[in-house]
This record gives C-alpha cells, structure tokens and sequence, in this order.
C-alpha cells in the first residue's frame, strides 16, 4: 500500500489484495464457502421453486406435460448501505514506524469490517436498508438448541435431510462451543463429542459436520446450513481512500473504506436456526 501526498483512492488490484482477498478469509462467513457475486447493481438470481413430476409411462401413452415453477431473489438493491470505516495514524508513525505500518494497517482494516460484516451476514436485522442476516432470512427452519443434548443436534440434521439438503457448516458461539466440547461419548468415557481434527490445524467437526465458532453469534443460538444455498454478492467496486488532508492540522492522515455486500437464501429449507429453550 503507497501513501501519497494527495488524495488517492486505490486501484482495484491494491484493493484486492489489501482488502477483498484478507477479508474472505478473515470473515468466518465468506471462508464457509458460500457462493458469491460481484455485481454492484441489484441482482437477481433465479431458482426453481417447484419441479416435474416424472413417472412411469407405458408404451404409446401420453406424456404428461407439465412446467417448472421458477422463482428468483433479489438481492444488492440500489439502497443497500455500504460498511464504511474511517481511521488516521500520525505522520511521525509512518517516517518512523519499525513495523511496517501498511501491514498493521491492512490487518487493522480487514480485522474491523470483517467483523462488522460477519455480525450483518449472521445477525442482521435488515432495517434501514442494511442486511438481513442468515439467522433472519425468511424461510429458514427452525429448532431447538440445547448443549446439554447432543440429540437436539442431530434434530437438526433430520430437519434438513427431511428436504434432501446436506449440510455442510455449524455456527456456534464460543460458550456454547464449550459446553460441548466438553460432552462425552457415554457416562464415565474419556473420549469427548466433539473431537478435533489433528490433521487440519485444531478444526473441530460435529457428526461429521465442520463447525465455526463465532461471537457474532449470541450464546443460546446456533445455525446449521447448507453453504451452497447461501448466496452472497458482493460489490465489484470496494474502495479504500487515502486522505492526507482530513486531518492535516493533527498532521495525520486518513484512511476510508467503502464496500457493499448483500446476502440471500437460495433454498431457505438449507438452513437451520437452533434456539435455546429456556
């Protein structure tokens, strides 16, 4: 990243690589492999919604004609509201930063709209033209969870092979993350539920499903989905802006960052929200 001594918006490669690319990785959601779009015009996304019924049919007989039902969500509309950030450092820091300060400031940078872009694509409440999150999607299924027992998990499951989905991620807070870790197989066994992956950097599976621990997640609420239903667009033109001037008479200088993303269900029925009872 190259500072200035004007105002310089980057160029989309310097973008890429200080932002977008840090930022799939960073962001718990886009790192679960959803599908995702680049378009920063509304987008819309065809599905079917209602298929054929094929059946047998004897020798010179008619074949029931019949049509597929196609639906479509629609996602990045023209008023969705971007993540924005602003932050400044002082002059004396970048002459004498021992640390290369562009590295800090890429982790700092993605650090922050990951977050606040994990908290919208989970949890968003859609209002004032923001995201509606996963966990808020229309259509989603729902069930109970419970920490204390594992079968409340496994409910789960059945909910989503009931409509021929096979998920493929668990979201889970950190404390209810813990509660079953800390299950065992049987009374007086020594070998836990949830068993990490020795091979895969201490990855964890539950009945051989990947989980993702996140605190965008509020404890007593858990999601199961299938990634590949999950659709995310993202805006083609993010930018991250240099502003030497903003606060010139501090002598530091500004960085702005402005991006877009909007999140839809392809199959609804691919994701399960688990709540907490009591």
């Amino acid at each position: 990243m190259t500072l200035s001594t004007t105002t310089t918006a980057l160029i989309q490669s310097q973008v890429s690589s200080l932002l977008v690319q840090p930022l799939e990785q960073a962001s718990v959601v886009l790192a679960a492999g959803p599908q995702i779009f680049n378009s920063s015009e509304p987008l819309r996304i065809p599905k079917v919604t209602a298929g054929i019924n094929a059946g047998f049919v004897a020798e010179n007989a008619e074949i029931t004609a019949a049509d597929v039902t196609f639906g479509e969500i629609n996602l990045m509309p023209s008023n969705r509201t971007s993540i924005k950030a602003l932050t400044k450092f002082s002059n004396e820091m970048l002459r004498q930063s021992v640390v290369g300060l562009d590295a800090t400031l890429k982790t700092r940078l993605v650090t922050d709209v990951s977050n606040a872009l994990d908290t919208a694509l989970l949890t968003g409440a859609g209002t004032a033209n923001s995201i509606t999150g996963i966990q808020n999607q229309t259509g989603v299924q729902t069930g109970v969870l419970d920490v204390a027992d594992p079968d409340s998990l496994l409910d789960a499951i059945a909910l989503a092979h009931a409509e021929e989905v096979t998920p493929s991620r668990w979201f889970l807070s950190g404390a209810d993350f813990i509660a079953l870790r800390k299950l065992k197989e049987s009374t007086g066994s020594s070998k836990y539920l949830l068993e990490s992956n020795v091979h895969a950097d201490a990855t964890y599976s539950l009945f051989g499903i990947p989980v993702t621990v996140t605190n965008k997640l509020a404890t007593g609420k858990a999601i199961l989905a299938d990634m590949s239903q999950v659709a995310v667009v993202r805006d083609i033109d993010p930018s991250v802006t240099i502003l030497p001037e903003r606060y010139a008479e501090f002598d530091q200088v500004g960085i702005r960052v402005v991006c877009r993303y909007d999140v839809g269900l392809l199959h609804p029925k691919g994701v399960v929200v688990l709540t907490d009872a009591v």
